[in-house]
């Protein structure tokens, strides 16, 4: 069976869990609007600190992927980098939209198991620029049916989708998504799902045991779009940059 650490950077949420066997051991997370760079290693001593295990003990890093937050991912990432470089451990990337489907999916599955053959599609979204959300769309069993994609949300947003099936939107873009679709009968939002490294635990104990890992020298975070630098404001009378 497997030890591994969690890292999930890919939002605002800061988030890291250590699992054995695929259950929980120790946990820290925080909602803290980007603040991975302060928080991470810090957060990796801590589940450390509050288990009975040392990080040399680990079988595998695993990490959240993307799409997200470029500097985010890309934090998260050389953290794992590094450590698998370090101790000479293999790497596991998660699809960040497959976890946070999965949290909800799973718990659906457990409370009402005869809905694995029914027309319920779950759409995690996260945040993007200005309309913009990452979403994809996944069945009951959490298969990707929809890949994950960069769109932008208005009235006619999963149209046709929403004609044939039950669809569950959540994660922090699906506000979004709500203020176009909330009178569609078949449009379900969920609020306060996050992405957290709790939420990977079991695709990422399932990747261990099939030996799913990543190239630790070609690895990149999944971006789907270039990063795209804000402009610097003018100075103007009032206030400087």
């Amino acid at each position: 069976m497997a030890l591994i650490l969690n890292l999930e950077t890919a939002t605002t949420v800061c988030s890291v869990a250590l699992a054995k066997d695929g259950n929980l051991v120790s946990f820290k997370e925080i909602d803290g609007d980007y603040s991975h760079a302060e928080n991470l290693t810090e957060f990796i001593n801590d589940v450390f600190n509050q288990s009975e295990y040392e990080l040399n003990e680990v079988d595998a890093i695993a990490v959240s992927m993307g799409p997200g937050s470029y500097t985010g991912l890309r934090i998260g990432v050389s953290v794992a980098k590094g450590i698998c470089y370090s101790l000479d451990k293999p790497l596991i990337a998660i699809n960040t939209l497959s976890h946070i489907s999965y949290s909800v999916s799973a718990g659906l599955r457990n409370n009402k198991p005869n809905l694995r053959d029914s027309n319920i599609l779950f759409c995690p979204m996260l945040d993007a620029r200005r309309m913009e959300v990452y979403c994809a769309l996944f069945d009951i069993e959490n298969n990707c049916i929809m890949p994950t994609a960069a769109i932008i949300i208005d009235e006619l947003s999963f149209e046709k989708q929403l004609e044939k099936n039950l669809i569950y939107f959540f994660g922090n873009g699906a506000p979004k998504c709500k203020q176009f679709l909330s009178n569609n009968p078949n449009a379900i939002f969920i609020n306060d799902i996050c992405a957290s490294a709790k939420h990977m635990i079991p695709l990422t104990q399932d990747a261990y045991h099939k030996s799913s890992f990543v190239d630790l020298a070609y690895f990149e975070p999944f971006y789907l779009k270039d990063f795209v630098a804000g402009k610097k404001k003018k100075e103007n009378n009032l206030s400087k940059e």
